[in-house]
């Protein structure tokens, strides 16, 4: 069984930047050579109203299907989604003072990257 490099950052929801805290939210993984960019995420309304009460968990969710966009490559990632596979998870990696922000870059090396984002999803995200 052959096993590829692969990196993958955690999407995190920072309601209120100003008091540092977070719920990880989502999990971007990319591997260069499986040509693999995806993302999977997962919304607790409760646990992010327990950090701010007045947080648009609509526009949460907006965010997280723009990531989705950038990985697909299509219509919803906007201008980004038109880059390289590799430039994309540039893009998704930057620090951004949004309410959705990537933690630090991880790697590993798996036999299936679609596999690796499914348990990364349910060990980090919940």
């Amino acid at each position: 069984m052959s096993r590829i490099a692969y990196q993958y950052v955690v999407l995190r929801c920072v309601p209120r930047v100003d008091r540092e805290e977070f719920l990880n939210v989502g999990v971007v993984v990319y591997c260069q050579a499986a040509d693999f960019l995806r993302v999977a995420w997962q919304v607790d309304d409760g646990r992010l109203r327990a950090l701010d009460p007045r947080i648009d968990v609509d526009q949460v969710r907006d965010a997280l299907r723009f990531v989705e966009g950038v990985c697909a490559g299509d219509e919803r990632g906007g201008a980004a989604a038109g880059h390289p596979i590799g430039q994309r998870f540039g893009f998704l990696k930057a620090p951004k003072s949004t309410v959705i922000q990537p933690g630090p870059v991880h790697g590993g090396l798996t036999p299936d990257p679609d596999q690796q984002l499914a348990h990364l999803l349910a060990c980090l995200v919940g």
